[in-house]
């Protein structure tokens, strides 16, 4: 049933097969937030490697106001990733059903603030720029921090740059000539063909997201991030009208 698939896909319980569906949800979405956001303010969100390295740049040439811009996004990942972090403990320590499905619903919150007030700051130049680029970085280093927690570090949906690493060393495992092993007296290479499918899904839902968010965001502009944010609301109703329940039943409670 959908509630039971969303009550999985979100909520405290977890398996391994819905933390790959939520795994490719959020690749999807992260695709479309960095390459919708690319076309807003001209700057990948997700790609904190990037971020570092033209700070280092523009210390060196002396744009200093480009350099604290960086580190503002810089920053702004990490708070958003602290933040996701300090939600999921407290809820899990309040034995919460939406222990994950919490983080989810505020990445949904900035992305539908996003959407409807993104067109006002971004025209003009300087801190709405520089704001807008700090706030899609915050919901980045969010949501990776999510999937992070929830996978224990097996799934990340914001860095391509480890997806592909990982493919590669699949790969690697998969094509490798084993030789004769009895003089070698070694076990043979076996790729994990179930790990290389679920890293060659989760970049393509990546991919298919970024399409589908820069197509979007030309026709429609900052608008195209509010099915985002419906998106994600969907995923974690389930899990937090669970908890709305459980806490009007404690309430009616005789004492």
């Amino acid at each position: 049933m959908p509630i039971q698939f969303l009550r999985r896909l979100s909520g405290r319980r977890r398996t391994t097969k819905a933390n790959q569906h939520l795994g490719m949800a959020l690749s999807f979405v992260a695709g479309a937030v960095n390459a919708g956001g690319f076309l807003s303010v001209h700057q990948y969100t997700s790609h904190m490697t990037g971020i570092i390295s033209s700070i280092s740049d523009d210390i060196v040439l002396g744009n200093i106001t480009l350099a604290l811009a960086g580190l503002g996004a810089f920053l702004a990942f990490f708070a958003g990733a602290a933040c996701s972090a300090i939600l999921i403990n407290w809820a899990r320590r309040k034995r919460l059903q939406s222990q994950y499905a919490l983080a989810l619903l505020l990445e949904a919150t900035l992305l539908l603030g996003f959407g409807l007030l993104g067109g006002m700051l971004v025209p003009s130049a300087g801190f709405g720029v520089s704001g807008t680029v700090m706030l899609l970085c915050f919901i980045m280093g969010l949501q990776n921090a999510i999937i992070t927690k929830i996978s224990r570090a097996e799934i990340r949906t914001t860095h391509i740059t480890g997806l592909l690493t990982d493919i590669g060393i699949e790969l690697g495992k998969l094509f490798y000539w084993n030789m004769d092993r009895a003089s070698l007296n070694t076990s043979s290479v076996k790729a994990n063909r179930p790990r290389l499918a679920l890293l060659t899904t989760l970049m393509g839902m990546f991919f298919i997201g970024a399409v589908i968010g820069a197509l979007s965001f030309k026709h429609v502009g900052f608008a195209s991030t509010i099915p985002l944010a419906a998106f994600l609301l969907f995923f974690a109703s389930v899990p937090v009208l669970d908890d709305v329940r459980l806490h009007q039943r404690r309430l009616m409670r005789p004492r």
